[in-house]
């Protein structure tokens, strides 16, 4: 059994603080919990933030032709909308890409419509909170 990387970008570090009207209570600590609960394997999971852009690419490329990771689940946060460098260190990997955002990116500020990851994903959840998080798991452990 392989791994799965989930990495959280900028600002994610505060949920269950910040916008709760949007994000709800859940802190990113008991985010990482609830996931590990919900594969039953805390071996399964490797979780990584950061509010640095250079910080997300390097580790994006330290995952480079990893045989033991079985796929990737990324909420970029609002790089998603910014980050050419994000976008081309995904393109190095060769293994099931799942973008997560908890709200509907599409239904908020028009410059949260541009997404710049979208098309190098396999595939999206979005606006389903901490769900998108557990449909990215089971799409990932399907392949």
């Amino acid at each position: 059994m392989g791994k799965i990387v989930i990495i959280n970008g900028p600002n994610l570090n505060f949920l269950g603080q910040r916008e709760i009207d949007k994000y709800g209570t859940t802190t990113y600590k008991e985010l990482i919990s609830e996931l590990e609960d919900y594969t039953n394997n805390q071996d399964k999971l490797i979780f990584y933030q950061s509010n640095h852009e250079g910080e997300i690419c390097e580790f994006i490329q330290n995952i480079f032709n990893n045989e033991a990771i079985d796929g990737l689940i990324i909420n970029p946060g609002g790089y998603t909308h910014t980050s050419v460098a994000i976008r081309d260190s995904l393109l190095l990997l060769n293994l099931p890409i799942v973008e997560v955002h908890m709200t509907d990116i599409r239904k908020r500020e028009n410059f949260r419509k541009t997404n710049l990851i979208h098309d190098v994903c396999e595939e999206s959840f979005v606006g389903l909170g901490i769900d998108g998080y557990k449909k990215g798991i089971d799409y990932i452990n399907e392949k």
